[in-house]
């Protein structure tokens, strides 16, 4: 008898699992990086997940990096803006939207640009390859100025750097574990990885984020990535949420055809 009530009153209690609040279903995206094809698959995915399980308060989220790498950033852009017409979508702003739009005031972030992706993103709009071949820098900048539509520029600028629903945090890279979320940098919400990726302690919710690439979504106690290198891999995933549930969604490359499934999140 006694010591049953010593492992009574030894015995921790179990951790209270993060939910999203009754009613709301959350779809988190990984960074795209110009894979358009991916991109229109997986909304595809999530839109028929979404109506098999009912009805709800539906939000979908990408967490950055929409543009660089892969050949369509372009197009990327304007998928998104549409789906964004249709349902409630909401933008979390990355390194590279950040990059994107500080080249077309600086030269310097220009280059910088160029040497991480720029590139295929510049190609993806109406600059002919032998055009931006033989462009200077500040001759490309005034090309890029011309050819990437103000619409394009107004909505990456009006991109979100956290969002906050129930017991998760949406990020693009993640936090500075040492900080309280309103002293975090901007430089740390876009670009982080130590000392965010190895910190195992609780931040007080769920950090969801994209940016550091692992080849399966990462499923922790205190955070979840979902970056699985859409550009190199060919793969894409999103992460849904409802209640206390958690569940994957997932695109990839499969000999030339492009196939999705939908598994539980570990």
């Amino acid at each position: 008898m006694i010591k049953a009530l010593r492992n009574l009153f030894s015995a921790r209690p179990e951790p209270v699992k993060a939910a999203i609040p009754a009613g709301q279903r959350v779809y988190a995206v990984g960074d795209i990086h110009g894979r358009l094809d991916l991109l229109v698959t997986l909304a595809e995915a999530i839109e028929a997940d979404d109506r098999a399980r009912g009805h709800a308060d539906t939000t979908v989220i990408l967490l950055g990096d929409l543009v660089d790498r892969g050949p369509d950033s372009a197009g990327v852009i304007k998928a998104a803006r549409l789906w964004a017409q249709q349902r409630h979508v909401r933008f979390i702003a990355g390194n590279h939207e950040e990059m994107f739009l500080d080249s077309l005031d600086s030269v310097e972030s220009l280059r910088h640009f160029i040497r991480y992706g720029g590139r295929e993103t510049l190609l993806s709009y109406p600059i002919a390859p032998a055009d931006y071949l033989a462009a200077e820098v500040e001759d490309l900048q005034a090309m890029m100025r011309q050819a990437v539509p103000q619409d394009d520029v107004d909505f990456l600028a009006g991109f979100e750097d956290t969002i906050q629903i129930g017991d998760y945090l949406f990020v693009h890279a993640g936090i500075h574990p040492d900080l309280p979320i309103e002293q975090q940098r901007t430089g740390h919400l876009r670009w982080i990885r130590e000392p965010f990726l190895s910190h195992v302690g609780d931040h007080g919710f769920v950090v969801v984020h994209g940016h550091s690439i692992t080849e399966e979504a990462q499923v922790l106690s205190n955070r979840i990535g979902i970056d699985t290198g859409a550009y190199q891999s060919g793969r894409l995933t999103a992460l849904g949420l409802e209640g206390s549930t958690r569940w994957l969604i997932e695109t990839a490359e499969d000999g030339g055809d492009l196939r999705t499934r939908v598994r539980d999140a570990a």
